[in-house]
Order: structure tokens, then C-alpha cells, then sequence
């Protein structure tokens, strides 16, 4: 049986992956939040003018949808321009290790002397890295990509739509089950809650103090229901 190495022993996530697993969590987070803060503003900006359940949902539905699809829509866009980007750097690398293999070791052994190793021992360091997969040594090293882990486009596409209609499920559902008197205030209270929880979620992921986060989420959610809710209203008391 091998001895585990202290990285295992410890028991602590360390790597790519898990920079980019928290990466990921974070994003769904954000995607969850902007469900219910845009979502709650256009459902009770609607509660503002008519109490009819129908026009309730259709907005709700609406906003969801449309949404949604903005987001993964968005994010695809993004994501493919940051993945072309990535192959066609490493594109241009594989090119200068096969026509300049001395000049690429050199700048390698610079590279890892730069992050506090001798001279010396950058040097072993980049012959041995450059032996056992130069391509991805000078990826990493260089460029700070894993050749093997490309961001996926369709990935992000599909964790924005699902994080953004996540979040948007709830004010669409506060301001729809429950009877007319009570929709409005089982939003409101419902969507602070639930701004309480992405606020200090997103706060304790980034490792930053949650107080000033969830006042911030709460806050901007606050403005945003009251804004559209006292629009809704004008709106509505004349008729329009």
C-alpha cells in the first residue's frame, strides 16, 4: 500500500480543480440571485397595478424564461470566446516547442526562477517538466491552463439556465400560490430570506466578512421591489 502523500493526509482541497469547482459554485450562487432579485422586481412591479393571479404568472413566467435563456445565452457566448482563446494559445505554444524547443526551455526555467526557485533548480525543474509532457508544463506554467480541462461552453450555458431558474422559482411561486391579500408580503419576506442566504453564501465562498454582503444583496433586493412595486402602482392607478 502506498503512503499517502501530505497533501492527502491533510485532507484539504488544494488544485485546478478545485479553484475551479469553487469558480463554478460561485457562479451558481449569482445566477441564483439575479433569478430572484429580477424576478421578484417584475412580479410585484405587476403586483403593484393588478391583483389577477393570471397576470401574475404570465409576467413571472416571462421574466423566468427570458431570463434564463439570457443567461445561458450570455454565458455560452462568453465562455466559447474564452475557450477559443485557449486552444488558440495553445496553438501558438505547440508551435514554438516544435521550432524552438532551446528557446521554450529557457523561457520555462525562467519562468518557475521568477516564482522563488535557484537557478539551478528552475533548470532541473523545466528539463524534467519538459520530459514528461513539455506542452502542458509550459501551459500551466505560462499560459495557466490545463490543457486536459478547457472551460465547456454548454457546461456554463446550462448551470446559469438552471441557477438563474432556481432563483427565479421563488417569487414566481410567493406571488402565485398564496391567497391575493397575502401575495405581496409572502414575496417580500420570501425573496429577503432567500436574499439573506445568497448574500451569506456567496460572502463565506469568497471568504469576505457576510455582514456587509448580505446588508449589500438585501439591500439592492429591498430598492428593486420597492422601485417597481411604486412604478406597478402609478401605473396602475392610472390605468394603464
Amino acid at each position: 500500500m502506498t503512503e499517502p502523500t501530505a497533501r492527502e493526509a491533510h485532507g484539504e482541497p488544494h488544485g485546478d480543480g478545485f479553484g475551479v469547482r469553487l469558480n463554478w459554485l460561485r457562479a451558481a450562487v449569482l445566477g441564483a440571485n439575479d433569478g430572484i432579485v429580477s424576478t421578484a422586481g417584475l412580479v410585484v412591479g405587476v403586483a403593484g397595478a393588478t391583483s389577477e393571479r393570471s397576470a401574475l404568472l404570465t409576467a413571472g413566467l416571462a421574466g423566468l424564461l427570458a431570463g434564463s435563456m439570457s443567461m445561458a445565452v450570455g454565458e455560452y457566448v462568453s465562455v466559447s470566446t474564452q475557450r477559443d482563446s485557449e486552444k488558440a494559445a495553445l496553438a501558438v505554444e505547440r508551435r514554438e516547442l516544435r521550432d524552438q524547443p532551446e528557446a521554450e526551455l529557457d523561457e520555462l526555467t525562467d519562468l518557475l526562477a521568477e516564482r522563488g526557485l535557484s537557478r539551478d533548480v528552475a533548470r532541473e525543474a523545466a528539463v524534467q517538466l519538459t520530459e514528461r509532457d513539455a506542452l502542458r508544463a509550459h501551459a500551466r506554467v505560462e499560459l495557466g491552463i490545463d490543457p486536459d480541462d478547457l472551460t465547456n461552453p454548454w457546461h456554463a450555458a446550462g448551470a446559469s439556465f438552471l441557477a438563474f431558474t432556481v432563483g427565479a422559482l421563488l417569487p414566481l411561486l410567493a406571488i402565485v400560490v398564496p391567497p391575493a391579500p397575502a401575495r405581496l408580503w409572502v414575496t417580500v419576506v420570501s425573496v429577503l430570506a432567500a436574499l439573506t442566504l445568497t448574500g451569506w453564501w456567496s460572502a463565506r465562498l469568497g471568504a469576505a466578512p457576510t455582514g456587509p454582503a448580505v446588508a449589500r444583496v438585501v439591500g439592492g433586493g429591498a430598492v428593486a421591489m420597492a422601485v417597481t412595486y411604486g412604478v406597478g402602482s402609478l401605473l396602475g392607478a392610472a390605468g394603464v
